[in-house]
């Protein structure tokens, strides 16, 4: 098993790659803490994992706090006695958000708060919990749209992923020799509940799809994978890069007119 006697922390664990992943994870021997401000869904990836005989904890965080996001660092070690893994996850593509002109402060405001602010939160308090480790793994979700830019119109969430290729790649560099990891994980377009809800209209999917080389939105499950190979020590020597899962889409990206 892959994550033998690791602890990993899962933020966004209620639902898509988050999920996949905790199951996943877990699966490969890993103690999973899985994090969300769903908790009846977060609970029920629990339960999933210990069904199928693994072992994990559900905590409840709202990742753009520091009080929370301390304290779900705080519970994995009190919990399992370390934190090996961190899968900085959860993230949010708001509906509203459109170009410069047409996105309100307040979803720009909402968005850079998780989906960047989050992931600083979680470095900050995983990275002195790892050091306690012996070193360790940290995943952040980021985007093809941070590398590439979007046919679609989302200022503020590919503004926001750019942070997190940005915050990933610092923090490798600065804790590399302390044998602490960090990555990012880019994922093209999948077939999940979040980007389906921000591709509410058959255009906008084709927009989508006609760039896609393989003709299909990912999948979670997917994604899952490639942030395993990441968690484990079959990436020992891989640090501070943007881990491409996209399709092949970033290779034959154009603007769509």
């Amino acid at each position: 098993m892959r994550l033998k006697d690791k602890v990993a922390l899962i933020t966004g664990a209620s639902s898509g790659i988050g999920k996949e992943a905790a199951l996943l994870f877990a699966k490969e021997g890993a103690e999973i803490v899985c994090v969300d401000v769903n908790d009846a869904a977060g609970k029920q990836t629990v339960a999933e994992i210990i069904a199928l005989g693994g072992k994990a904890a559900y905590v409840h965080a709202d990742i753009s706090k520091a009080k929370d996001s301390e304290n779900m660092v705080k519970f994995a070690e009190e919990k399992f006695g370390k934190l090996n893994v961190m899968f900085n996850n959860a993230g949010i593509m708001h509906s509203s958000d459109d170009d410069a002109i047409n996105t309100d402060e307040s979803i720009w405001d909402l968005t850079m708060n998780i989906n960047a602010k989050g992931v600083f939160l979680g470095c900050k308090y995983g990275i002195p919990a790892m050091r306690r480790a012996g070193g360790g793994s940290i995943i952040n979700t980021a985007s093809f749209v941070a590398v590439m830019g979007a046919a679609t119109p989302q200022i503020a969430y590919t503004a926001s992923k750019g942070a997190v290729l940005a915050i990933s790649r610092e923090l490798a560099i600065v804790h590399a020799k302390e044998n602490i990891r960090v990555n990012s994980l880019c994922p093209g377009p999948l077939h999940t509940e979040l980007l389906m809800k921000f591709l509410n209209t058959d255009e906008k999917k084709n927009r989508r799809l006609v760039h896609l080389p393989m003709g299909r939105f990912g999948e979670a499950k997917e994604m899952a994978k490639a942030a395993l190979f990441l968690a484990s020590d079959d990436s020992s020597y891989v640090t501070a890069s943007d881990f491409m899962v996209d399709g092949g889409l970033s290779a034959a990206y154009v603007t769509a007119e």
